[in-house]
């Protein structure tokens, strides 16, 4: 396989992404790798992505295209009744909110299609603890923060939905809502798609602006990931509901991304 005529450089930028996400190696094509793997390339913005797929991206949910139209996955909604009954036992440390423009940004990056082409809301924000914060405390937390998309949660009719879920689940929301879009939009398919889903991961994970994509690969799955949920009024409990949260290892940083669309 080999890159010829004269396609241009964001088609071959684009078609790369496109053939890893569907398990093509494309570091072992020699046409493609010779490409790939220039320094010209590297000054693409896709360029900073991994040729082959980490093992967190196993499983992408792709389009299927057929003579009467097409259709995809949408691993995200409303959560299933799932309600956070809170013990007694958990200490949550005082949290300051240290969320800028810069990391809301970096959080939203997978949803921001959701606002910008469709109906979409998000809510992005970075906690600071004054001490470690226990995984298992994360969903009490969560109630203390004056998140808006929470506002509410907790009583009986909007009671709050918390469920631990490994990197590659959270991977799997974000890369379906990145590359297919909201309720009226069609996303960055799945190039641009596979991109935004990177940088939302690694603004969850705390990765520092400028670090490379093994530092996020290496750094995510340190991390404690929750996909949350309420029937809140924030929430539009139509079919497009996302709620993530990422604890750091050392219990003293929180991210949270929450985002609802409708038609």
């Amino acid at each position: 396989m080999a890159f010829s005529g004269h396609a241009s450089e964001e088609l071959r930028a684009c078609l790369v992404h496109e053939l890893a996400l569907r398990g093509v190696a494309v570091d072992e094509e020699p046409g493609i790798a010779r490409w790939a793997m220039s320094p010209h390339w590297r000054y693409h913005p896709l360029g900073w992505l991994p040729l082959t797929l980490s093992g967190m991206e196993d499983g992408a949910d792709l389009p299927s295209y057929s003579l009467g139209g097409s259709s995809h996955t949408m691993p995200y909604g409303p959560m299933e009744a799932r309600p956070y009954r809170q013990t007694g036992g958990a200490r949550i440390p005082s949290a300051a909110e240290v969320t800028t423009p810069q990391r809301a940004a970096g959080l939203s990056s997978a949803v921001a299609n959701w606002a910008e082409e469709s109906n979409g809301v998000i809510e992005a924000r970075v906690f600071e603890f004054a001490g470690p914060l226990d995984a298992g405390a994360v969903p009490a937390a969560l109630l203390t923060l004056g998140l808006e998309s929470l506002a509410g949660a907790g009583r009986k009719k909007a009671a709050l939905s918390v469920a631990a879920c490994p990197p590659a689940q959270a991977w799997r929301v974000l890369f379906a809502a990145a590359s297919t879009g909201g309720a009226y939009n069609s996303g960055s398919h799945g190039a641009y798609g596979r991109l935004a889903t990177w940088q939302s991961l690694a603004a969850l994970a705390g990765v520092a602006d400028g670090a490379g994509a093994a530092e996020v690969e290496a750094r995510v799955p340190e991390c404690a990931w929750f996909g949350f949920g309420a029937r809140t009024d924030w929430f539009e409990q139509v079919a497009w509901d996302v709620g993530l949260a990422a604890l750091s290892p050392d219990g003293r940083r929180l991210a949270v991304l929450a985002a609802t669309d409708t038609d």
